[in-house]
């Protein structure tokens, strides 16, 4: 399993040229897709503040993205959100991706990600 940063599966899924090659290919080598949950939420904020757009309503694009079969949603946890207050090093205070972090660390997983403060923490592998 690989997890995807908010922004890394809606390219993924709308098949932007904004998503690295191999951060394509890493996706294109996994059986199994992990979305934390607070990147529907985030997801949904995006839209609501008309910062991107989508061919569709948010809820829809949502249901459809969870049919693939590849992609599975992350619940958050008790135990993601007890660590995402708890991670190593100097990490910057966005909720959204300390949850995103927290849940690739507990799951053990990489994660793919655009974002430089993310790839720049060092303490998980980013694949960009």
């Amino acid at each position: 399993m690989i997890i995807l940063d908010t922004h890394a599966w809606i390219w993924w899924l709308t098949e932007s040229p904004k998503l690295s090659l191999k951060a394509t290919k890493a996706i294109n080598n996994n059986t199994l897709i992990g979305i934390p949950a607070i990147s529907c939420w985030e997801l949904s904020m995006l839209v609501a503040k008309n910062r991107i757009g989508l061919s569709m309503d948010v809820q829809i694009w949502m249901s459809l993205a969870f049919q693939n079969p590849k992609v599975k949603l992350l619940p958050l946890t008790p135990e993601i959100a007890v660590l995402s207050t708890r991670l190593p090093g100097e990490f910057h205070g966005d909720p959204a991706d300390r949850l995103i972090v927290a849940s690739s660390l507990l799951h053990q997983v990489p994660l793919i990600s655009k974002d430089e403060k993310i790839q720049k923490w060092g303490y998980l592998p980013v694949i960009w």
